[in-house]
């Protein structure tokens, strides 16, 4: 299984949205349509980076290290 952690840019409100997903493109659909709560009302947002990993774990700890303040901040 693939799993992807993602980063999008709110043009609303600039900020960074980080998440983790197993679907990357079905991922992408549900933020433009409005349908995550966390970026429903921070639309529109896009894409800027993404990382592909065969492990959740890694994933996981990718996604918590983006969020943390050092990750923030590179």
């Amino acid at each position: 299984m693939k799993f992807y952690v993602y980063l999008l840019f709110s043009y609303k409100d600039r900020k960074f949205y980080i998440g983790y997903t197993n679907n990357l493109k079905k991922r992408l659909l549900e933020h433009a349509n409005g349908k995550v709560e966390s970026t429903k009302l921070r639309l529109p947002v896009k894409l800027i980076h993404y990382e592909y990993f065969v492990n959740e774990a890694d994933a996981k700890a990718r996604e918590k290290f983006l969020k943390s303040g050092y990750g923030r901040k590179q």
